[in-house]
């Protein structure tokens, strides 16, 4: 019986790799820049930790978690996001302490039980980065700008930063009020899911993607409006920084994150390349959240993009390019008895080296060098073991020229070493 992949999950192919790879290494090079340090957390952990922090009445809590129970019958969950990880993690390893900031990114797959559509996944990959121990308003335009220049490095074309406030716990309540009494006046236009989240979760309304519903909330008070005095002044300073910094940047009030523990700054970075579900990057300020998980008062920010959109967005004429193998082409059941001990020595000289296992034929095997973009092809059969020598040949010149058979590890080394091949 043939068994097909779990809808909305993806296989990323050889061919494909590259791309994830190349994101992967930039994001680290930039991140370490900026210095940030990697951490590696589980992929499950008790569910309590996304219910409380995440928010018992969000949809990603209360549809879209893959939990179960494990041989004790504690609740478990597959991680729907990272920031929530690191957070634990900082606060059982006390690696939060008083006047100190640290800097963490994390890479991985994420659950979330969601409709799959282009660009959005079931097990979906993100990389993360998140600040801890300040709330200077400078900290959250280096965020951006780091978002910005790694941008810049991938070649992404296309994308617009979109910040908000969302305030804090002093002025946030008012505007929860005002806006839940202003979502009451227009519940009859509202979908089911926004009818109801206008009593549990109002401001996840404004981030509808529906027709109906963004038209019914287009005279929505503005949180901007409902900002106390300290959160206008970050506010302001955030701008202020990136304006001196350079990232260009637009003010969106009708901006909110899903998730409860967002406070203050929030931001998106915006494609016009994925129709609806345009967010490549997205995060926020969440001072509140280590102690609400039972760390010490530590004011925090961080975000994390989308591996899938960002491969999807990376241009097909990427520089990505590795050095170039060289390719043995063994001729005859003597030459492939002689080819291993060759293979290994290139590779131990670091040199990427591939050979045919089938004997085929020449003509076979410089197809297969051809298509693996190999610089060179060292031929090797009965005449040249003979003479003892292996028939060097420059897949881009086609010169040939003939190595011995004793010196030949030492010289491809020189020459490719030499040429950066």
């Amino acid at each position: 019986m043939k068994i097909s992949s779990v809808r909305g999950v993806k296989d990323i192919l050889p061919e494909e790799v590259w791309k994830w790879q190349f994101i992967e290494s930039v994001s680290q090079r930039i991140m370490e820049d900026y210095g940030f340090t990697e951490i590696r957390i589980p992929v499950f952990e008790y569910t309590e930790l996304f219910a409380r922090s995440i928010g018992q009445e969000t949809d990603i809590v209360e549809k879209e978690m893959y939990t179960f129970q494990d041989s004790k019958g504690e609740s478990l969950s597959l991680r729907p996001e990272g920031t929530a990880g690191v957070v634990r993690a900082c606060i059982s390893h006390r690696r939060l302490q008083p006047d100190s900031v640290s800097k963490l990114y994390y890479s991985g797959p994420m659950f979330r039980h969601e409709r799959p559509q282009k660009g959005r996944y079931r097990q979906f990959y993100q990389i993360g980065a998140e600040v801890f121990g300040t709330d200077n308003p400078w900290v959250d335009a280096e965020i951006l700008s780091m978002l910005h220049l790694l941008f810049q490095r991938l070649g992404i074309p296309g994308t617009t930063l979109q910040i908000n406030s969302l305030g804090c716990t002093d002025c946030r309540p008012a505007y929860r009020k005002a806006l839940q009494e202003f979502l009451v006046q227009e519940e009859a236009a509202l979908c089911t899911d926004c009818r109801r989240r206008t009593q549990t979760n109002p401001l996840r309304v404004l981030d509808c993607k529906r027709p109906d519903c963004k038209e019914a909330t287009q005279g929505a008070p503005s949180v901007l409006a409902s900002l106390c005095r300290d959160c206008m002044a970050h506010f302001e300073a955030v701008k202020e920084a990136l304006g001196l910094m350079g990232v260009p940047y637009e003010v969106n009030a009708r901006l909110v994150r899903g998730l409860d523990y967002y406070t203050r700054t929030t931001f998106e970075l915006l494609s016009d390349q994925l129709g609806a579900q345009n967010a490549v990057a997205a995060g926020g300020r969440y001072d509140g959240l280590v102690e609400q998980l039972g760390g010490p008062p530590t004011p925090a920010i961080g975000f994390a993009l989308g591996m899938e959109r960002l491969a999807t967005l990376l241009p097909e004429e990427t520089n990505h390019s590795r050095a170039k193998p060289l390719y043995l082409a063994p001729l005859g059941e003597a030459a492939m008895e002689r080819v291993p001990v060759l293979l290994h020595k290139l590779r131990a000289r670091g040199i990427a080296v591939q050979t045919d296992y089938l004997g085929k034929s020449l003509k076979s095997q410089m197809r297969q060098a051809d298509r693996m973009g190999a610089a060179y092809v060292g031929i090797l059969g009965e005449d040249e073991l003979s003479d003892g020598v292996i028939l060097l040949r420059n897949m881009e010149t086609k010169a040939q020229t003939k190595v011995p058979l004793e010196g030949f590890v030492d010289q491809i080394a020189e020459t490719m070493s030499g040429e950066g091949a």
